[in-house]
């Protein structure tokens, strides 16, 4: 077992991992954490999952110009919507999701680890051999599953709407390597719209991670803007696997 001190920087560095599959990212001392217990559930098994030690992003159901929707509201918070699945690597292929952003976060920047907030992102979490991964990230995968009850996915792609990164970017997250982004829209020219966006996601992962996808265990949305102590309001439409 790690030593105390060596835990806490694992955690540390192990917080994007924790952004990514709703496990508890280093607490900020000035916020309570809220309860877990009585996230809501929406239609289709999607969860609200709470962060400890952060406030907790708003989700609920919406209409949005027309379209069924998740609205998703940030105020100096950071939670998700998540939806466990198991689809075989052989099976992967295209998919289509949709978001519509009211404006950006201020001051944020998803390759700052302090600013590190996005008005939308839709990620997919990936089994795969941990034993390949280095001795580090092996510990804090071990540490964040003592903590919460749930292992780390072995690899997390996340598509993001960034406030300067050029579209097509991909952004290795400054805390865990197995979180890597992919720069779908940017800056302000398409706000107050519905975005639509298909993708092949099998050629993002190998794009992003330089190997082929495992068995894909979960997706989930998530609109944050705790770094930047700042607002995000946004909307999200249906995740769809062609």
């Amino acid at each position: 077992m790690p030593t105390p001190t060596t835990a806490f920087r694992l955690l540390a560095a192990g917080a994007g991992l924790a952004l990514a599959i709703g496990l508890g990212a280093c607490a900020s001392p000035d916020l309570a954490p809220e309860p877990i217990a009585d996230a809501p559930v929406l239609p289709g098994g999607w969860h609200a999952v709470a962060l400890p030690g952060k406030l907790r992003t708003h989700y609920s159901q919406a209409r949005k110009d027309g379209r069924d929707a998740v609205a998703a509201r940030s105020e100096r918070s950071a939670s998700m919507l998540r939806k466990r699945m198991q689809i075989a690597p052989e099976k992967l292929g295209p998919v289509s999701f949709s978001w519509w952003v009211d404006d950006l976060v201020a001051g944020a920047d998803v390759a700052d680890i302090d600013r590190e907030d996005a008005p939308a992102r839709v990620m997919f979490g990936f089994d795969g051999d941990t034993s390949k991964l280095p001795r580090r990230t092996r510990m804090m995968f071990d540490l964040a599953e003592a903590l919460s009850g749930e292992r780390p996915p072995y690899a997390t792609l996340m598509y993001v709407w960034d406030a300067s990164a050029p579209v097509g970017t991909v952004i290795v997250n400054p805390r865990s390597d197995r979180i890597r982004k992919i720069v779908v829209d940017s800056g302000p020219l398409n706000l107050k719209r519905w975005r639509d966006h298909r993708r092949d996601l099998r050629a993002d992962f190998r794009l992003a991670f330089g190997e082929d996808p495992g068995t894909l265990q979960s997706i989930a949305v998530m609109t944050d803007s705790d770094n930047t102590r700042s607002s995000a309001l946004s909307w999200y439409g249906a995740v769809t696997f062609h």
